[in-house]
């Protein structure tokens, strides 16, 4: 079963999965990147432009998801990098460091505490590195409101390839891809709550219907009505 509730490093969403179907749904891209913790290592989820299956039998997981862009600064290393790659903390930072983290996680008992303690680990890290940019939030509420990207690169007083390099690093992928994958989240909380295909696709930002279904088998990999 899947929970999540706010952080208190903004924007983020501290989340727990346990064990349940024999078959763990996808991932979908959603613009974030993620802290992860399995009971035994620290990984990081780098930004997904497809579907992520995960691997193995059901496992419980623990994480923080970053606000989109903002993890780079706290991970110290460039988006792109880790683009639909799931990766140990280790290959980013200090062994000794990450076997101390590590040993504090298992010391935490508790499903709830293990949650503190990873929670306590962001922000001690955004408590150095200062990870909020205003201008990719700026960023980021302009394309989910479905404003077009080279409107929002002038308004932000950004050249195109300028934007193209900064997202880059922020996000892991270009600004379009950004502004697909945050359309898509939009058209799947409409769908969630029970909203016509068709009147979903149109309030989202697509063309039509159709539009919305080819995008959603592109990055997804599969149909809207199997992912609800």
């Amino acid at each position: 079963m899947y929970a999540q509730r706010p952080s208190r490093l903004p924007g983020a969403v501290l989340w727990t999965n346990e064990p349940g179907a024999p078959h763990a749904r996808p991932v979908l891209p959603d613009g974030c990147m993620d802290l992860l913790w399995n009971g035994d290592r620290l990984l990081v989820a780098g930004p997904d432009t497809r579907a992520y299956r995960p691997e193995g039998g059901p496992a419980r997981w623990t994480g923080v998801r970053f606000f989109p862009g903002t993890a780079p600064t706290l991970l110290g290393v460039p988006a792109h990098e880790l683009k639909d790659r799931r990766v140990e903390l280790s290959d980013l930072w200090q062994a000794p460091e990450v076997r101390r983290l590590a040993a504090r996680l298992r010391a935490a008992g508790t499903p709830a505490r293990t949650l503190d303690a990873l929670e306590n680990i962001a922000l001690a890290r955004a408590a150095a590195s200062d990870p909020f940019d205003p201008l990719l939030r700026e960023l980021v509420a302009a394309l989910d409101a479905g404003r077009p990207v080279a409107a929002t690169a002038d308004r932000l007083g950004l050249g195109a390839r300028q934007l193209h390099r900064r997202s880059l690093t922020a996000f892991g992928y270009g600004p379009k891809t950004l502004a697909r994958i945050l359309r898509l989240q939009r058209a799947l909380a409409l769908a969630r709550t029970g909203t016509s295909f068709a009147l979903t696709a149109a309030r989202s930002g697509y063309a039509d219907q159709p539009h919305l279904s080819r995008e959603v088998r592109q990055l997804t990999g599969t149909t809207l009505a199997e992912l609800l």
